[in-house]
């Protein structure tokens, strides 16, 4: 399906050949045969060749539209369909052009839009935005090669009457080096017009003859989908619970560019039109499934949802480029060698950081677009004691990875593993913003080479030395952060209890090996560093009296073991001294509904106390 790069204006707003374009697009989606075309619709708000220029094409598939030139919505949906046949016509191919005369860039975009000027004119497409060159050409106009060379042998004033950018600039770009395919290789553009003219065809057959056509039962995805089951059992459990949706009329209609999964439906809508192949669609079901699989759907938590899809994809690409799982798409594809190991939730930090780059990358549904759906979920009522979708697929996967190991069915990276582990295993609910204050003063630690312990694969390359990746042991000791509790009568244990089990689940999980922790009612008393389990298990809360921080805050900034840089973070009820000072970077941790008694400096996040 051609992807149009929306610009977004208010209606009072709109431009009238913005509008004008849009809705001559609808209108060209409205076609069966062009709607399953590919290419990018971008929109240009300056003149493009002149005034006249209308839009043309690259061979990467970009087409560029200048909104300011005012066509009418059929015009326009004839436009674009003019430059989408440029690609789906393989006109930019080497083995398209004639190869025994000479190669003029100008006569061969002149031949093409001649060729496809008539094509147009057959099919009454549109509104024609120029004449038909079957009233000047006496010749048959049913192949650019033979056009091509009636131009070569006719000579005449060198315009481009019959294309879509100005009359005198051509309007296929990049024509001046023709693409070469490797063996094995295809126009991907080529290969969707050669299946949207059969699917086409059997849909005009059907409505005639009054009747449903069935497409073969075994596709490329669901053999994609079956060696799954029959060879890899870390996923088969997974995969098998998922229903695959081919239909281009659906993936038309959610704009799906390759594939997308609805986990809380069960379902993956797969796009029959991108022409992959098995080994490709392998790699892009394993890639919804671990969606689906580690609940990336519910683990958003208030960030922004395309920016997490985004920062899922590149964690997920990663794992099965380490993995060799299939063969990586060359498109829709989010993968970086410099995001190694990192978790999701890092990717994420690092991308609002640098939002531009990343707010418009491309994933396996589109351009901008997330492949995580948020279906409506199943329904369990009155079904007794029925295992929810959720624990189905948590299940799933801790069964395939046992199995998976047990059997020594491949290599698999410590992060997924870790991830699956945490599936079954209890979370602490806990505030993102907070975390995300956190990941801020704690980023990711970079792994550095060594031959002193050999790597784990070293096993199967004996001869071949393979060094290991490790932290240093100077980063690990600076990567501490200061607590200070408020015990007064006014916090009760269950509160504390919330509030540290958050905190000593956040430490162990961003490699913070001790905490030092500060309890104060109205005195200070130092419980020194601790390790994260000792925070979370077998701390015993000092105190409860009235409430003074300031001595808390002042042991932590003065003491000389703690780093200069060590962030703190003040949990409190908010009943304390309306002076506290803190002079260097903090938080503060507050039970919804308190209130601090002064405008704080550092920022403040809020937690829910949880329900037995």
């Amino acid at each position: 399906m051609p992807y149009f790069m929306r610009k977004y204006y208010r209606d009072e707003e709109m431009p009238l050949g913005y509008r004008n374009l849009q809705d001559g697009y609808a209108l060209l989606m409205k076609n069966s045969l062009f709607e399953q075309l590919d290419g990018t619709i971008m929109v240009k708000t300056s003149h493009l060749n002149g005034k006249r220029s209308m839009a043309c094409v690259s061979k990467n598939g970009d087409i560029h539209v200048n909104m300011n030139v005012i066509l009418t919505p059929k015009q326009w949906c004839y436009v674009l369909a003019h430059n989408l046949l440029h690609l789906a016509f393989g006109h930019f191919d080497l083995e398209k052009i004639p190869q025994k005369m000479e190669y003029s860039p100008a006569i061969w975009n002149k031949a093409c839009d001649i060729y496809i000027t008539r094509f147009l004119y057959d099919i009454r497409l549109g509104e024609p935005v120029c004449e038909d060159p079957a009233e000047k050409y006496e010749i048959k106009l049913n192949d650019e090669q033979k056009i091509y060379e009636y131009l070569l042998t006719h000579p005449e004033p060198d315009l481009q009457l019959y294309g879509t950018n100005s009359d005198k600039q051509k309007d296929m770009i990049g024509a001046e080096r023709p693409s070469v395919y490797k063996k094995g290789e295809k126009n991907s553009y080529v290969e969707r017009f050669s299946y949207a003219i059969t699917h086409s065809i059997k849909s005009a057959i059907s409505d005639a003859g009054g009747y449903i056509y069935n497409e073969k039962k075994d596709t490329v995805v669901t053999d994609a989908a079956a060696w799954f089951l029959a060879h890899y059992p870390l996923l088969g459990g997974v995969a098998a619970s998922f229903k695959i949706v081919e239909d281009v009329t659906i993936c038309h209609k959610y704009e799906i560019h390759i594939a997308a999964v609805d986990a809380q439906e069960g379902v993956i809508y797969a796009n029959p039109s991108c022409c992959f192949s098995k080994e490709e669609w392998i790699f892009v079901l394993a890639h919804e499934y671990l969606h689906a699989g580690l609940e990336h759907y519910k683990r958003c938590k208030g960030r922004n949802p395309y920016l997490w899809n985004v920062a899922c994809d590149y964690v997920i690409n990663d794992w099965l480029h380490e993995m060799q799982i299939g063969v990586m798409p060359s498109e829709g594809l989010l993968y970086d060698e410099t995001l190694h190991n990192m978790s999701a939730e890092s990717i994420y930090d690092r991308i609002i950081k640098e939002m531009r780059i990343f707010k418009k990358l491309d994933t396996f549904r589109g351009f901008g677009k997330g492949d995580i759906f948020r279906g409506s979920g199943p329904h369990f009522e009155e079904m007794g004691k029925g295992v929810s979708l959720d624990e189905f697929f948590k299940n799933a996967l801790r069964e395939g990875l046992d199995y998976h190991m047990a059997g020594g069915r491949g290599y698999l990276p410590a992060g997924l593993v870790e991830e699956i582990r945490a599936l079954t295993m209890s979370v602490i609910p806990w505030d993102v913003e907070l975390a995300q204050w956190f990941d801020v003063q704690f980023p990711t630690l970079e792994k550095y080479r060594t031959y002193a312990r050999p790597s784990r694969r070293q096993g199967a390359t004996p001869d071949i030395p393979r060094p290991s990746y490790t932290l240093r042991s100077q980063e690990l000791e600076s990567r501490t952060f200061g607590v200070v509790v408020d015990t007064s009568g006014s916090m009760s244990s269950k509160q504390l209890g919330m509030a540290l089990g958050s905190i000593a689940s956040y430490a162990s999980a961003k490699e913070v090996h001790f905490v030092r922790i500060i309890f104060c009612d109205a005195g200070a008393t130092d419980a020194g560093y601790l390790a994260p389990e000792e925070i979370a298990g077998r701390v015993k809360v000092t105190g409860r009296g009235g409430t003074v921080l300031q001595p808390g805050i002042d042991c932590l900034e003065k003491a000389k073991d703690f780093p200069v840089n060590g962030p703190i973070l003040i949990i409190t009820d908010g009943m304390i001294e309306n002076n506290l000072k803190v002079k260097r970077e903090h938080a503060f941790l507050l039970l919804k509904g308190d209130k601090l008694p002064f405008q704080p400096k550092g920022k403040v996040f809020y937690f829910k106390e949880e329900k037995c």
